[in-house]
């Protein structure tokens, strides 16, 4: 038990120390596509639909504003995870599509969101203990007022 206490303090400060030495951000920037839902939102629409419009990801993507979700296809454009393919006609016609990195992230999220899913039962059971005792304790009454 103690090796794999080792092992993972070690990688985790192996990961944090590359994350760290990161000048201009790009590592950190493309980890935060990870995490958001809007990214994640945008190329799971494009790796199960492929090519689609703007109005099209507006529509799919419930609660998105389309400011919103023209900064976040300029991110994923910029960082090569879609690609945005202008037709020049008029009226205007652009598709986005995922790219190879995209698809590749998308694949690496998986066994996140399947974890994610598998372990909902203990995420509730910890969220109703954490509300209890919360709710059962006198330093947290100041809260309420």
């Amino acid at each position: 038990m103690d090796y794999e206490r080792e092992a993972l303090l070690q990688f985790s400060k192996e990961f944090c120390a590359q994350l760290s030495n990161d000048n201009e951000g790009l590592k950190r920037e493309i980890l935060a596509h990870a995490g958001n839902r809007w990214s994640l939102g945008v190329l799971h629409l494009l790796g199960t639909s492929g090519e689609l419009r703007h109005g099209e990801l507006r529509r799919d993507l419930t609660g998105v504003t389309q400011r919103m979700l023209t900064r976040t296809l300029r991110h994923l454009e910029r960082d090569g995870l879609i690609s945005r393919r202008d037709f020049q006609e008029k009226p205007p016609r652009v598709v986005y599509a995922i790219t190879d990195a995209g698809k590749e992230m998308l694949v690496r999220m998986m066994p996140l969101w399947s974890w994610i899913i598998s372990s909902a039962e203990y995420f509730r059971g910890a969220r109703s203990a954490y509300d209890t005792a919360q709710e059962l304790s006198p330093s947290t009454k100041w809260l309420e007022d």
